[in-house]
């Protein structure tokens, strides 16, 4: 599991991005769309950095809101 970011950017879009690894950005139309797509970044991040024989990060975020 990774804490991820989300926000709409100044054209409306939505924007997702995973401050444990960085780099790993996507967005979509709606928010649900930038969930998912920020899972599929997520992932393909992971088994390429598992592919190469490089350490995956480990989460180490912690999100506090005020």
């Amino acid at each position: 599991m990774r804490q991820v970011l989300i926000y709409t950017d100044e054209d409306g879009n939505w924007v997702a991005e995973c401050p444990s690894l960085p780099g790993c950005v996507s967005q979509g139309q709606t928010k649900e769309e930038a969930i998912i797509n920020i899972k599929e970044a997520i992932n393909l991040y992971i088994s390429a950095l598992e592919e190469d024989g490089l350490p995956v990060p480990e989460e180490r975020f912690d999100a506090l809101l005020v």
